[in-house]
């Protein structure tokens, strides 16, 4: 996850160590895999153009509620909630 959170940050995405140390919150408190966290960050980013810690929390339990284990299928359920 540290490879995908550089990478983000080469494209302009500026994280805080306040961030970063949130998204390990997240995924320690829903038990998330790094990929599903990797699509709750890109998730939160294109819908909210920024990191929002409360926003991308939200969304990782709603991916633990609705038993969403992949990045393509947050996507899809993010399209079809109308999120994105």
């Amino acid at each position: 996850m540290t490879d995908y959170l550089l990478r983000l940050e080469e494209k302009g995405f500026r994280f805080s160590d306040e961030m970063i140390a949130f998204i390990y919150f997240g995924k320690a408190s829903t038990d998330a895999s790094d990929l599903l966290v990797m699509a709750g960050i890109e998730i939160t980013l294109k819908v909210q153009k920024e990191f929002d810690g409360s926003f991308f929390l939200s969304l990782l339990e709603w991916f633990k509620e609705k038993g969403i284990a992949d990045r393509e299928t947050a996507l899809r359920f993010a399209h079809s909630t109308g999120l994105l």
